[in-house]
């Protein structure tokens, strides 16, 4: 098994680490690391610290996304998704979510705002090459196989 190394930072005391809510769970829970409520209004976005920074194995990434109850019921997602950490990155995790939605949304200290997945990278060499191989799509781009 893998590991992969958190480090909790200073507004991140007393909150939980990045734990799946249920066994099946694929996503990890992220939660505010914010010290005082913060007020997200239609149309804002907001970076909220999520108090830890991250050691990830070489070939690994991670991908911040959002939590769909928050989506369905509050119209707040986000905006960035899936906000993608190299496993280089050492700094303090963050989130960055919008409110689409026509209220006002307030986020509390470890109030769980998104979900972070741990995706194993394959090792590829990029190659420049004269021709590619043909398909039955081939340059068919947006829309090309139909809207149905």
């Amino acid at each position: 098994m893998d590991k992969i190394f958190f480090k909790t930072l200073k507004n991140g005391k007393n909150l939980y680490k990045p734990q799946k809510a249920t066994l099946g769970s694929a996503g990890f829970d992220l939660v505010a690391a914010i010290l005082d409520k913060q007020s997200l209004k239609p149309n804002e976005s907001l970076l909220i610290p999520c108090g830890f920074s991250l050691e990830l194995p070489k070939n690994f990434e991670a991908q911040v996304r959002p939590r769909s109850g928050i989506a369905l019921k509050n119209q707040v997602t986000v905006l960035n998704s899936p906000g993608t950490i190299d496993s280089d990155y050492r700094g303090e995790i963050g989130v960055i979510l919008i409110n689409h939605g026509k209220k006002n949304f307030d986020v509390e200290r470890g109030m769980r705002i998104a979900q972070i997945i741990f995706q194993k990278l394959p090792e590829i060499e990029i190659t420049e090459s004269e021709t590619l191989s043909k398909t039955i799509r081939d340059k068919g781009g947006f829309g090309s196989t139909g809207l149905d």
